[in-house]
């Protein structure tokens, strides 16, 4: 009887373990499955690559850079001949950003000139990972994904201004405009 119990009770463990461990798509697992794939670009940006004078910085802005990490860009470009496959990544992206653990900061754009919206995973005031979409219609989508601990949006908006200070090292980020041309 009591190893009858206990078999019992590993089960429920590994049912409880498998099935919190599958959650369904993610940001993250869409990225790894995509980016060595035909018609995307990854791009992991290490935050060193801004180049901010930390001295000038507030303390707000000291204190936001320090609490991201780095960041990952993904990029689809639409080929004309590729219409169906686009219209299919782009409903996959949307679809994961759906999902209530993403919530809503902002949106903006057209459709003449492409649209984003802005999300995070995490709370208000400890947030994990800003989300920024975009999509251009006939030419592609990009994600970006800020990762990092404890960011807080106030103070990541304060930094935003520092940025255009910054010397940037625009190698990488010219590869990910290039892509869309």
């Amino acid at each position: 009887m009591k190893a009858s119990i206990k078999n019992l009770t590993g089960m429920v463990l590994l049912v409880a373990t498998l099935f919190s461990c599958n959650q369904g798509p993610s940001l993250q697992t869409y990225y790894v499955d995509n980016q060595e794939q035909p018609n995307f670009l990854s791009i992991d940006v290490p935050l060193s690559m801004l180049n901010l004078d930390k001295e000038q910085l507030t303390q707000d802005q000291k204190e936001a850079y320090k609490s991201i990490k780095k960041l990952n860009m993904l990029a689809y470009k639409m080929k004309p001949d590729h219409r169906a496959d686009y219209e299919t990544e782009l409903a996959k992206v949307t679809s994961i950003l759906e999902d209530p653990k993403y919530e809503e900061l902002m949106r903006g754009g057209n459709p003449e000139n492409g649209k984003f919206i802005i999300k995070f995973l995490g709370e208000e005031d400890d947030i994990e990972e800003f989300i920024v979409f975009g999509n251009i219609d006939g030419k592609g989508f990009a994600v970006v994904r800020v990762l990092g601990n404890e960011m807080d949006p106030n103070k990541i908006m304060t930094l935003a201004s520092a940025l255009d200070k910054a010397s940037i090292d625009d190698s990488q980020l010219n590869q990910f405009t290039e892509f869309f041309k």
